[in-house]
């Protein structure tokens, strides 16, 4: 996802600044590291669907205040319809599905599934672009998703075994690397940060009604650590980790920072066994290296020039 090229820029300033972007883009992923974890945190006191909601609604709260203090233009026609896209797919999508997965997965286990996410974003900005790849990259892309289905199968006791959560988990992947893809592009337009202040914008109505279908009952009786977590997933995971992971795409080079999500499923996975005390078994360090390595591979041969 956000691969795009910068062969266009001098090179000196490139490289004079890629550290800087280096840095900005992993504080983004340490950010977004802490997703999984704290949303398996929260599940344990919130119903999912205010997670994946409420936190959406917090988070457009922000945004819409950003926007109008730094006077942001508008989006104009077209540009509507592709938030739409970019809404649905990261700011609904992959927060409500990945909040009902965990409710019955470990965070270890989901982070090796959702390690898939840089390879999808990949192949949803090939077929968006309509760019001509060399064929490792489809079978890189190809290894990794069949990496994916066989760690979470074999996790649920063998081969034809994939439970609900894990089919949860692989349609979040595909919601956010359609969103992430539209995303870029619209970043090019509307600017970076914005775009996602747009689009949770955009989605707040949604959001909030679902929002309120879960608060039939009243607020959630959780503990101060699940608000917390809450806390957390709202204004960083869904908002302020945005920013750094955009800030540091804008100062390049991009093609090189993108790669750092690819640190990300490692850390989650660390996150998981410090804070949720989730054994790290070997069957999970090796599904998650694989498809972390399918992913690296298939980035890399994308970005590739042709010959």
């Amino acid at each position: 996802m956000r691969e795009h090229s910068s062969a266009t820029a001098i090179a000196t300033p490139v490289l004079s600044r890629a550290p800087t972007g280096l840095w900005w883009g992993l504080l983004g992923v340490l950010a977004f590291s802490f997703t999984v974890p704290l949303t398996r945190v929260a599940v344990g006191g919130m119903s999912p669907l205010f997670i994946g909601a409420g936190r959406a609604v917090i988070a457009a709260a922000l945004a819409a205040t950003a926007l109008a203090v730094t006077r942001q233009r508008r989006p104009a026609g077209s540009q509507w319809l592709r938030l739409a896209v970019v809404a649905a797919g990261v700011v609904a999508g992959f927060g409500m599905l990945t909040s009902f997965a965990l409710q019955h997965t470990s965070a270890s286990h989901a982070a090796v599934v959702i390690a898939l996410l840089p390879a999808a974003t990949a192949v949803c900005t090939v077929i968006r672009t309509r760019e001509r790849p060399p064929t490792a990259f489809w079978i890189a892309a190809a290894a990794g998703a069949t990496a994916a289905v066989a760690f979470a199968a074999l996790g649920n006791g063998g081969f034809g075994s994939l439970g609900w959560p894990d089919l949860l988990l692989f349609a979040a992947v595909a919601a956010a690397a359609v969103g992430y893809t539209e995303g870029g592009l619209l970043s090019r337009e509307l600017g970076s940060w914005q775009t996602i202040s747009w689009a949770l914008v955009l989605g707040a109505p949604v959001m909030a009604a679902a929002t309120a279908l879960s608060l039939g009952d009243g607020l959630p009786d959780a503990a101060p650590v699940e608000w917390a977590a809450f806390a957390y997933l709202s204004a960083v995971s869904m908002f302020l980790g945005f920013f750094a992971w955009y800030r540091g795409l804008a100062l390049g080079p991009m093609a090189q920072v993108s790669q750092t999500q690819l640190v990300q499923p490692v850390l989650t996975i660390a996150w998981s066994a410090l804070i949720l005390s989730e054994p790290l078994r070997w069957t999970t360090l090796a599904g998650g290296l694989a498809v972390i390595a399918c992913a690296a591979l298939a980035v890399r041969t994308r970005l590739r020039p042709r010959e």
